[in-house]
């Protein structure tokens, strides 16, 4: 009993971590219409700034926590209040981008600024204090401190809410936002009311719950999916029930910790449970529609089957040009380009064409890399297919269970899935299931071989990168067939409308359950080529917070577009590890440029980047003289290069100059002669009046007088 006792304490300080955490994301979400996935990073940024002003600088502690909790926090929430202002019409993938590049960007800046390499910890509040004692259980000051915090972040919400005018207006918004500024009420004021008041809220749980913690960038985030399951006990609106959400994944948490066997398979459940929590919450619990309904879709832009062929062939020549010229380490990580293009592509039919939000794609890409690994380890062909059928049906696995979930719940969901495998299955050791050997990653690496096709062995490098190409090119190539067909057009309808979908006769089940399958099924090709190039691969390169950066730059690139898997490849591993060679000390900044593109996806490409760039080069691609210049001039650099008349570095930029070159000079060819002078008696006949016609001519007749 005094064991039972003392992990429920230990349980009790940290839910009431949790609840201070959950009721801030739920105040900002009731009262703006965004989810804050960048929540927990928040806290985060706090929790660190508090570190390195009390153990870094030596500040006194209540100094400290005045110019985090009073300065940085208000500041930073203002500063969110700002960038999100910019989505707050827009749809619901757009404005969850935002929070998630946020996230990205946070975790990524921490790691820049406090190099995970160092360790580095957090004392207790009043930690040279003697514990209370309550019968057999003991109660530290620190434990207190937490749960005192709760119980007045519980009384002063309730005062704000219901006993100010400014509470009055963040409830008003909440309903009506429109009706709200009509009777006076300010809804920018409540926003940046909330937003202050919800980083504040994160950065007190970040600073609490640091010193229970290592301080590291990536798992101090991710505590944020505990808060997150105390918020869908309370619906995303209800702060009571927040609270006793938080109590019982803080329990949870702590009696697992307690009285979990001891075995190789459950500590990772353990360390799983707050997501495998939220997954069967978002199940379980019945959700009200989700606020900002109203969306604003983009065009998803018809491709041609000539446009996407010849482009299809771009990527194969790009595949070999890189073989060829590529030296093998150089080649390793360049060639990573169609790996990721797959992984990419695989969110253009789920969330381009269906509008399902899925940020697990990464974990599909290990499933299938780990398929692969074991049913082929001497690279057989029909492995590969296996891993794409194996990942396929994980997809589907998910689609079923997340039927009832949309947006921000099936955003959720499929986050919480990525974490339960990154915490626990990917985590077990081989086992045993109806005398079938099972194993994952076995707590170690896996091996990956080419493939053998037609007798052929694809084992270096530069064969599996041309293989890598081809693949990423008829997966392109089936995208582009996929969206001028008819299930294209029904996954469009899905997107458009689920209620009238299937008010017309479409069936949602087999529609989502297909999609889900066919877009895990190309992040499974992906995870197993992108496996073949490395020759090994870990879990750890499959995680959750790994795959952010390729959903961030797919949205910025376009969901809707059959170009995002090259685009995707390209950006993650074209410029970023050339940044890094050409500017050594820029390397750890190239990790927050995908959050900077998913940014910049909400607030100044709204159509995606794809759809600019085809603005740009139309031109050039319609003049069969530019579009000749636009792919020999690469070309004959390329066979300069296999000459070695000229370097790597001079096919690089000599490529990369002529494609802008040709572009302008496109664009001067296209740009249409300038109109003839038309004589003063014709104007208004051959050509429209205007306004300043009147002066003009009034002029001239005072001039001839």
């Amino acid at each position: 009993m005094e064991q039972f006792l003392a992990f429920g304490i230990v349980g009790l300080s940290t839910a009431a971590i949790y609840a201070v955490i959950g009721s801030g994301l739920v105040l900002t979400y009731t009262t703006t219409g965004i989810f804050n996935f960048a929540h927990g990073a928040a806290g985060m940024m706090a929790a660190f700034s508090y570190w390195q002003l009390t153990v870094g600088w030596g500040v006194p502690v209540p100094v400290a926590l005045a110019i985090v909790l009073l300065c940085l926090a208000p500041l930073t929430g203002l500063l969110v209040e700002r960038a999100l202002r910019t989505v707050q019409g827009l749809g619901e993938a757009e404005r969850l981008v935002m929070t998630v590049a946020m996230l990205s960007g946070l975790i990524a800046t921490a790691q820049w600024i406090w190099s995970p390499s160092k360790a580095r910890s957090l004392p207790n509040f009043f930690a040279d204090q003697p514990p209370f004692h309550f019968g057999s259980a003991t109660v530290t000051w620190h434990q207190a401190v937490t749960m005192v915090v709760a119980v007045a972040v519980a009384v002063g919400l309730r005062i704000l809410l219901y006993r100010t005018r400014t509470g009055v207006e963040m409830r008003a918004t909440v309903d009506d936002r429109a009706l709200a500024g009509l009777t006076g009420s300010d809804p920018l004021r409540a926003n940046r009311v909330a937003w202050v008041l919800g980083i504040e809220l994160a950065a007190v749980g970040g600073i609490l719950i640091a010193p229970m913690v290592a301080l590291d960038a990536a798992q101090l985030s991710l505590l944020i999916v505990s808060a997150y399951t105390a918020a869908i006990f309370g619906r995303l609106r209800n702060l009571p029930m927040v609270f006793l959400g938080a109590v019982v994944v803080g329990c949870l948490e702590s009696y697992l910790a307690g009285y979990l066997p001891q075995n190789d398979y459950l500590p990772g459940l353990r360390l799983a449970a707050p997501a495998l929590l939220l997954f069967l919450a978002l199940l379980l619990f019945p959700h009200g529609q989700l606020r900002g309904r109203d969306r604003q879709l983009s065009r998803v832009p018809m491709p041609s089957l000539r446009g996407a062929a010849g482009f299809a062939a771009v990527i194969v020549v790009v595949g070999v040009m890189l073989a060829t010229v590529l030296g093998e380490g150089d080649l390793i990580t360049y060639g990573q380009i169609f790996a990721f293009g797959l992984i990419g592509l695989s969110f253009v039919p789920l969330a381009g064409y269906a509008g399902q939000i899925s940020l697990c794609q990464l974990s599909m890409a290990g499933i299938g890399a780990v398929a692969y690994a074991h049913l082929a380890p001497g690279g057989q062909i029909w492995g590969l297919l296996a891993a794409v059928l194996i990942a396929a049906a994980a997809g589907a696995l998910i689609a079923v269970p997340a039927m009832r979930l949309s947006g921000v719940y099936l955003a959720l969901g499929t986050a919480a899935f990525a974490v339960v495998l990154d915490r626990w299955i990917f985590t077990l050791p081989s086992f045993e299931v109806l005398g079938v050997r099972i194993k994952l990653f076995d707590q170690g690496s896996v091996d990956l071989v080419g493939p053998r096709v037609f007798g052929f062995a694809v084992d270096t490098t530069a064969e599996i990168t041309i293989f890598a190409a081809v693949c990423l090119a008829l997966a392109t190539i089936g995208v582009a067939v996929l969206r001028r067909g008819r299930f294209g057009r029904r996954l469009i309808a899905l997107r458009d409308s689920e209620a009238a979908y299937a008010t017309l006769g479409g069936n949602l089940l087999p529609a989502k359950v297909a999609v889900f399958a066919l877009s895990a099924g190309i992040a499974g090709l992906g995870g197993a080529l992108y496996g073949m190039q490395l020759r090994a691969v870990t879990a750890e390169q499959f995680n959750f917070v790994a795959g952010l950066p390729i959903f961030l730059v797919a949205v910025f690139a376009g969901l809707g577009a059959v170009g995002v898997g090259m685009f995707v490849g390209t950006a993650l591993a074209g410029p970023l590890p050339v940044i890094s060679v050409i500017w050594p000390s820029m390397q750890n900044l190239v990790h927050v440029i995908p959050a900077l593109a998913g940014v910049a996806s909400g607030s100044v490409v709204r159509e995606g980047a794809i759809a600019h760039l085809r603005e740009g080069w139309n031109a050039a691609l319609r003049d069969p003289l530019t579009r000749s210049v636009l792919i020999g001039v690469p070309v004959l650099l390329w066979l300069l290069r296999l000459a070695d008349v000229i370097n790597g570095w001079a096919l690089f930029f000599g490529a990369l100059l002529s494609t802008f070159v040709v572009r302008y000079w496109a664009q001067a060819r296209a740009r249409p002669p300038a109109p003839a002078e038309v004589p003063v008696e014709w104007w208004g006949v051959r050509r429209p009046w205007r306004a300043e016609d009147k002066e003009v001519i009034d002029r001239a007749l005072i001039a001839a007088r």
